[in-house]
């Protein structure tokens, strides 16, 4: 069956639709959880709570299409990554699940009685469901820089040899302070965007602006490690980019310094880590200056380039292997067959910007400032 778009085209063309998706959770769902993990800080009493949550309270549920989006997008156009990180990330991942189940019930529950514990309870199940997915989805980054524990044997099979708290290094941990920071600067600026001026909106600015720093920081930290550390790889050999898929079809060394080979070979892709530092320095002039278009404007810019930064730093790669690295994964040789990339991305096309489209529909229907007057007058609200 011949296709109108060529298989390497195709397999580049889900790369960046899947960098798209995580790009897309992190800017909507992130200011959730950036949210989520400021609520018991800028937030003192009761009515102060309510109004930081009720912030997020209309669209919470919508921004994690992109999060199901995004998985689904693994599974269908990268199985075998789907397969190995899954599995082998598998508590890593029950404990984001776990800590993201804790929102909507937070949500529905923390107003049906009026006992302070009872609401403080759930304000810091609130909490959790906002700072420990940040810190494990970049924990997780931090894994897939540094390569994961796996092997395929000849039959394609994968066996992990890591464990939960070996996911817990020196650079991971960097790696996920950093999407925490990230986050929390990206909640601070929506509440900038969303909460009525008053004491919230202040204590927002100031650990907004703490955030800010730390993500610059460890940004800055995260790329001096990948440039003088122990992490990366490269391909060596021969590379065919139309070939069938399987992983063990591809000659991969381990290469300290490796991740930086793309920026040397395509100076362009220095657009991505300068959006991540710049975005950031916008974001805190936005924080100090007290303007929510630049706050949330330079953190929205920041997110984009930390995670293009990512994934630029990486391509072609999608899933090292620190113990095997033949058996690393990458886009061309880890992707779903030719004929399913083109149906699926002909489906993309039809039910994407439909998914773009009700979502703009929703936050200009819903936009305006939450303020504690309308807690008073709303029955909806949480």
């Amino acid at each position: 069956m011949d296709l109108p778009i060529d298989f390497a085209t195709l397999r580049l063309i889900w790369w960046a639709l899947l960098g798209v998706l995580l790009i897309g959770f992190s800017l909507t769902d992130g200011f959730d959880l950036g949210v989520g993990a400021l609520l018991p800080f800028v937030a003192k009493t009761d009515e102060e709570r309510r109004m930081v949550i009720n912030t997020v309270g209309a669209t919470w549920e919508g921004n994690q299409v992109w999060f199901i989006l995004g998985g689904g997008a693994i599974f269908a156009a990268w199985p075998f990554v789907y397969a190995v990180s899954f599995s082998g990330f598998y508590l890593a991942m029950f404990l984001v699940l776990s800590a993201l189940i804790l929102r909507p019930v937070s949500f529905k529950y923390r107003s049906k009685r009026p006992s302070p514990k009872w609401r403080s309870f759930w304000d810091w199940c609130l909490f959790i469901g906002g700072f420990v997915p940040a810190l494990v989805f970049g924990v997780a980054v931090g894994n897939v820089l540094l390569g994961a524990p796996f092997r395929l044997d000849s039959d394609l099979r994968s066996f992990y040899d890591g464990n939960l708290l070996g996911l817990f290094t020196p650079f991971s941990l960097i790696a996920g302070l950093l999407s925490v920071a990230m986050l929390v600067l990206h909640g601070a600026a929506w509440l900038s965007v969303k909460a009525e001026k008053g004491p919230v909106l202040e204590r927002a600015r100031l650990y907004g602006t703490i955030a800010g720093l730390l993500a610059l920081v460890l940004f800055a930290a995260g790329g001096l490690y990948m440039a003088f550390g122990n992490v990366g790889y490269r391909i060596v050999g021969d590379l065919d980019i139309q070939g069938f898929s399987n992983p063990l079809r591809t000659t991969v060394e381990a290469a300290p310094g490796a991740w930086l080979d793309n920026y040397k070979l395509y100076p362009w892709m220095m657009i991505a880590p300068t959006l991540g530092f710049v975005g950031a320095v916008v974001g805190l002039s936005g924080m100090w200056l007290r303007s929510a278009p630049l706050a949330f404007g330079g953190s929205s810019i920041s997110t984009v380039g930390i995670i293009s930064t990512v994934g630029l730093s990486m391509f072609p790669f999608i899933l090292p292997s620190s113990i095997d690295p033949q058996s690393s994964l990458t886009v061309w040789n880890a992707s779903s067959s030719h004929v399913t990339l083109f149906i699926m991305l002909i489906c993309t096309l039809v039910f994407l910007p439909i998914v773009l489209a009700y979502t703009s529909w929703v936050y200009k229907v819903l936009w305006g400032r939450t303020s504690v007057a309308a807690l008073k007058t709303n029955p909806d609200l949480y």
